[in-house]
């Protein structure tokens, strides 16, 4: 049972981070062509999508979490694997994969803003000492 769990559970988060990267692939493509160069934006995007995978993959199959059900308890007994707690480690695995994602992109979103903060300010410099007559 608990293999089962362990696959259905790598199922799911994966499901839910295909969803997420089909849903960020147009803005992380958007973002990154007009941060980096046109040649390197598709790598750049490969690699996030990826990371978007490992990142949710690794959120939603908490492995830690569910030994639980193969280690016995300290009367030597093991949690049973019910239909309830199924519910609860699918829940728990779609919400650990949305919030490892979520953190992820935060972060790449907010390092993107400050990148474009300062390509931006480097194309208003480089505007105003073209405007300017030497």
């Amino acid at each position: 049972m608990f293999v089962t769990l362990l696959l259905i559970t790598f199922i799911i988060a994966a499901a839910t981070s295909t969803v997420i990267a089909f849903l960020f692939s147009k803005p992380i493509k958007k973002i990154l062509g007009r941060l980096i160069t046109e040649e390197l934006a598709p790598t750049w995007q490969r690699y996030l999508l990826f990371a978007i995978y490992v990142v949710g993959i690794s959120g939603g199959v908490r492995v830690w979490d569910i030994e639980k059900y193969i280690t016995p308890d300290k009367e030597g007994k093991l949690l049973a694997l019910n239909s309830d707690r199924w519910v609860i480690e699918i829940y728990k695995t779609v919400i650990g994969t949305l919030q490892s994602v979520a953190w992820m992109l935060l972060i790449f979103f907010l390092f993107a803003l400050l990148a474009y903060v300062v390509v931006r300010g480097l194309e208003l410099k480089r505007m105003a000492n073209t405007a300017t007559p030497n």
